[in-house]
């Protein structure tokens, strides 16, 4: 490929990448503090009172508290928007490199100490993915093609982990009925999903067929020459759009596709669209040492990650360093065939057992009233509302501590944890009492959710019970200590 080729690839990378970073710093600006922050659900100081420095390196060590994270959040907006809109390319290169150091810096220190919110797959691939940004060069310099090619090596591990992660999990892989029940039961449905899910069973067969095509077999064609790695890439990018379309799955796919932008024949892109890049300037000789550094750094830490690949242990989702620079990938190896629901609902009543007070609360994603249809979310990234799917499944076997201080939360009427959530039932005051109550969801024909009431996920408390009582205790200690 030429060096218009390779400027192109870079070019849509970086900016596909700044709006990636622009939807982390956005979640972090408005959720982190209630989730991670002084007096969130899962409070992040306590963490790094037991955890060092050295096990999860975050600025926040040296600069603690919510205006911190405030702070940086908007200082990761800032810079997600030079990345967007190309400034941070438009200087020199060491310009372009601070500016994706910080960005994979700041982000790095939110992901560290984000414990459970922060603990999905697609927070490492953003990091990796931005960390190799830091090597890519500004737009008047010359392109470095070995960086272009790592990028294609992320994209295979991507890609083919959570290929062999499927073949290696569960059977409904194998006789292709995966789909059958996916679309109904994945984390965040959207307004298609129902339509998805409603294909004939021939099309769920092949669709299965697509995704082992796509992630067992096209990876590996990401290195072969021109047009093979093209038509590869266009193939997973179809793949990834059919996914993108029919659910809500954060930044993960919209990042991959990023990712998977470069096995594609820039110079044929650059030819379609008539665009020539500016007189290039050659690289800077310190930043050709520092490239190749890179290249051998990646190449030394792929090693467990490549034999995580090949491995019948396989994990997914996994970083083997605290900095997430090579990380091993995978999603949905199991499927769950029956969408359960936690819905909380509140009173305000001085008897529990009065049916007629009680009113829910309804979460910005998640699906809850019957009748209201899934939103269109992503890229953003919900994070509260993905764990209440997690908390939802049969084999969580327990209250989680954050599901804990989120009950304590909504009887105090915090604002910052109500924040969170689509409306709050009781603007006035806090209500009384809080209990959850444990659905069977499946999509409707006269409505979007039919569901079928399995019982009580969590009996009617209030803040004088006794166990809550001792939670708000332990609670305050952790704070103050």
């Amino acid at each position: 490929m030429s060096d218009d080729g390779y400027w192109i690839i870079r070019l849509m990378l970086q900016r596909g990448l700044g709006v990636i970073y622009l939807m982390g710093f956005l979640a972090a600006l408005n959720q982190f503090r209630a989730l991670c922050g002084d007096r969130g659900l899962e409070p992040a100081l306590p963490f790094m009172r037991l955890v060092p420095f050295r096990e999860a390196p975050s600025l926040f060590y040296f600069l603690r508290g919510d205006r911190a994270y405030l702070l940086f959040s908007l200082l990761g907006v800032f810079l997600s928007l030079l990345a967007v809109t190309g400034i941070s390319e438009a200087g020199g290169t060491v310009w372009s490199m601070a500016v994706w150091l910080l960005l994979w810096g700041i982000y790095l220190s939110f992901v560290n100490i984000g414990q459970t919110f922060y603990a999905f797959g697609w927070e490492s691939l953003l990091l990796e993915a931005g960390f190799l940004a830091a090597f890519l060069g500004p737009s008047r310099v010359e392109p470095g093609w070995a960086v272009i090619w790592l990028y294609r090596w992320l994209a295979f591990r991507v890609m083919f982990g959570a290929g062999m992660i499927k073949m290696r999990g569960d059977s409904c892989w194998h006789d292709l009925t995966c789909l059958d029940y996916h679309f109904e039961t994945q984390p965040m449905p959207n307004p298609l999903s129902r339509l998805f899910h409603r294909l004939p069973p021939p099309v769920h067969k092949a669709g299965v067929l697509f995704n082992h095509l796509a992630e067992l077999i096209l990876p590996f064609l990401f290195f072969a020459p021109q047009p093979v790695a093209g038509i590869a890439a266009a193939g997973s990018l179809l793949f990834l759009l059919s996914i993108i379309v029919s659910g809500n799955f954060a930044w993960l796919n919209w990042l991959t596709a990023v990712i998977c932008l470069t096995p594609l024949d820039g110079s044929l892109i650059a030819t379609l669209l008539a665009v020539r890049p500016p007189p290039l300037l050659p690289q800077p000789p310190l930043f050709q040492a520092l490239t190749w550094g890179l290249v051998l750094l990646v190449a030394a830490k792929s090693v467990q990650p490549a034999r995580n690949l090949f491995s019948r242990r396989q994990i997914m989702n996994t970083s083997f360093d605290p900095f997430h620079l090579v990380n091993t990938y995978g999603a949905f190896g199991s499927i769950t065939k029956e969408r359960y629901e936690i819905v909380l609902e509140g009173t305000a009543a001085e008897d529990a057992r009065e049916e007629s007070q009680w009113r829910p609360y309804e979460f910005r994603g998640k699906p809850g009233a019957p009748s209201r249809m899934p939103p269109f979310v992503a890229p953003y990234h919900l994070r509260l509302d993905w764990l209440m799917w997690f908390e939802a499944m049969p084999s969580q076997g327990g209250h989680s501590r954050w599901f804990v201080q989120l009950v304590i939360k909504l009887l105090q009427g915090d604002p910052q944890t109500l924040g969170l959530l689509r409306h709050n039932p009781f603007p006035e005051a806090p209500p009384r009492f809080i209990r959850a109550l444990y659905y069977r969801y499946s999509f409707g024909d006269r409505q979007w959710w039919d569901r079928e009431l399995v019982g009580e996920y969590l009996v009617p408390v209030s803040l004088e019970h006794p166990v809550l009582k001792q939670v708000l205790e332990r609670y305050r200690r952790r704070l103050e200590s």
